[in-house]
């Protein structure tokens, strides 16, 4: 095992827990720290000052439709656990540590105690300045999306509607202040089937990040990170799809 330390930032869902489990036995995990879901309300609000509301409605429109979806999707999940070998145990409750918000003094005190070489970002929202300022650790993101084309969330789902399917993939990468625009470190691509969807996208996606973050680390560990640029890609933010966005791809362009 190596000898540097490990802290991750987590959000709720069992994606993280499998990076946990992929990393686990060949690095120390001192602590788990996961914020809880941001209120519905408060999420509205923002992106309704961001997007305008004729958007964020049909955003909302799309998630009560993928609440079914997303049942329908259970065995195809499941069917890619098995097949890629990915365990979504339960953290250790001595290691597990809950905040309302990821960016809270609270965290600020607990990575402070324990000064690791490195906070594996997995899920949460956007790690604020302040929280990157408060230790001289290294912060490195998983981002299911090739960057910096597609920045922001469903890269993979985003890239495959625009049928750019050697830019549908995963990357690993350094956190700095912006949306996903950190140094580059690594970056793979994936290949769905039929039965894949929206909600599957993601578990092929996490099977590839693993051994990435693993390399990723062992940089760390050896003192050895390099950054690789992509300037042969623009770079765009993408956001959540409308109910519209996602019922034109699916019938004109067979995306799930």
């Amino acid at each position: 095992m190596s000898g540097i330390t490990v802290v991750m930032f987590v959000g709720e869902g069992d994606l993280a827990q499998i990076m946990f489990n992929g990393l686990k036995k060949q690095f120390f995990i001192k602590k788990v720290i996961m914020e809880r879901k941001v209120p519905k309300r408060a999420l509205i609000k923002k992106r309704i000052k961001r997007l305008g509301l004729f958007r964020v409605i049909g955003q909302i429109l799309f998630i009560a439709y993928n609440t079914i979806l997303s049942i329908l999707s259970k065995n195809q999940i499941e069917n890619l656990k098995k097949k890629y070998s990915l365990s979504d145990l339960n953290y250790p409750c001595n290691i597990l540590h809950k905040v309302e918000n990821i960016n809270d003094n609270e965290t600020v005190d607990i990575i402070s105690s324990i000064r690791p070489d490195v906070i594996i970002v997995c899920g949460t929202r956007i790690i604020s300045e302040k929280v990157l300022a408060s230790i001289n650790s290294i912060f490195l993101n998983i981002h299911t999306g090739i960057t910096p084309k597609y920045r922001g969330v469903h890269g993979g789902y985003w890239a495959l509607t625009r049928k750019d399917f050697k830019n549908c993939g995963v990357t690993v990468h350094l956190v700095d202040k912006g949306i996903d625009t950190g140094g580059i470190l690594y970056q793979d691509t994936i290949e769905i089937n039929d039965n894949d969807n929206f909600n599957t996208y993601p578990y092929h996606q996490i099977k590839k990040a693993i051994p990435l973050m693993l390399l990723a680390l062992n940089d760390v560990s050896n003192n050895n990170i390099k950054i690789k640029k992509r300037d042969d890609l623009s770079s765009k933010i993408w956001s959540h799809p409308t109910i519209i966005d996602y019922l034109k791809y699916r019938y004109l362009r067979g995306i799930k």
